[in-house]
């Protein structure tokens, strides 16, 4: 028995940090324009920063917040971009709109009201920042505390 449990946590584990491709899905950014997460975020070796969130989730805010005010710096250094994906159900939805505006935030925001993406990359719990390069993803990041956005750019440079 003791065997068993062994080996099944070791399969979970080798398979939670194995590379994985990231899901062919289209969403739509705040003009209604749909836009493939795979194609067109695909540029060779640019490292892409996918930052799932909602507006009801302060943690989120504060990650998306620290983002904005850093990724000036993060691309003077490496070839980067932040894309803020927001999983507001139909309820919430018309509340991203003005606080993307209200914030400045001067990135990319997608659509993911049925939480299709979400749902493909298996995330439960929000602020979920997966970083891409070259269609795979080769960081996770679950949860936020604040300062962690220096610990995350460490980790980009080393990638």
């Amino acid at each position: 028995m003791k065997n068993l449990l062994l080996l099944v946590f070791l399969f979970v584990g080798i398979t939670a940090f194995s590379q994985k491709q990231m899901p062919n899905i289209s969403l739509s950014d705040l003009e209604g324009k749909k836009v493939s997460v795979t194609a067109d975020f695909m540029e060779k070796d640019k490292l892409y920063i996918f930052s799932f969130w909602a507006t009801w989730c302060t943690p989120c805010i504060n990650e998306l917040d620290e983002m904005n005010d850093v990724q000036d710096t993060w691309k003077k250094s490496l070839a980067v971009e932040i894309i803020a994906v927001a999983t507001d159900d139909s309820r919430t939805q018309k509340r991203i709109k003005p606080l993307v505006n209200g914030k400045g935030w001067d990135y990319k925001i997608l659509l993911d009201s049925n939480q299709e993406l979400k749902r493909a990359l298996g995330i439960v719990n929000i602020p979920y920042t997966v970083v891409v390069k070259n269609g795979v993803i080769v960081h996770i990041q679950n949860g936020f505390v604040p300062g962690s956005d220096s610990e995350l750019f460490e980790k980009l440079k080393a990638l």
